[in-house]
């Protein structure tokens, strides 16, 4: 058992909310959807005790629709709220994963009535116990190109912004008496 405060870093892709059971290493995996925060609230609850004050929680949570419509489920939001409201996480950031090799689905809405777009996309959020978690991107960042150098050393003689177009308004409409 992990001493509470000693874990700098958790990161996780659960067990998604899908409409069919699956089973992960001999046991039932995923919940539906209408018990799932609860379930993953319990684990988060932990992850949250064995944290160090600066440590960082990153979970990767995929969409779903709800069952037999054309509809999005809100499960993945509802553990956002509940982690931050509830538990006391602070969201760091969300990040938006896109894989492109994401099989169609649900196959119902996307390949046989054609209602809806493949889902190729989930979302990745970065919770933590303090506004101020443990970070450094310079780790990761790219090297400024050859044109971004440009636009920092002199950004007058690089970039002329010019006048935005404004949106026409709607005339407003009129009733007679």
């Amino acid at each position: 058992m992990l001493p509470d405060n000693s874990v700098n870093l958790v990161m996780t892709s659960p067990p998604f909310a899908l409409q069919r059971e699956k089973e992960y290493l001999n046991r039932s995996g995923n919940k539906a959807q209408e018990d799932y925060v609860e379930w993953l609230a319990k684990f988060g609850s932990l992850v949250l005790q064995k944290l160090r004050d600066d440590g960082s929680f990153v979970i990767d949570i995929g969409g779903a629709y709800v069952k037999g419509a054309p509809e999005r489920a809100l499960y993945p939001f509802r553990v956002l709220l509940k982690f931050c409201d509830d538990l006391g996480f602070k969201l760091a950031q969300d990040f938006y994963w896109n894989n492109p090799a994401k099989l169609p689905s649900p196959i119902e809405w996307v390949n046989k009535r054609k209602l809806r777009a493949k889902d190729s996309v989930n979302t990745v959020w970065w919770f933590s116990k303090t506004q101020w978690p443990k970070a450094d991107v310079r780790k990761v960042l790219a090297p400024y190109s050859e044109r971004m150098k440009l636009l920092i050393k002199d950004p007058a003689a690089f970039y002329k912004p010019g006048t935005r177009p404004r949106p026409a308004l709607a005339p407003e409409k009129r009733h007679s008496a």
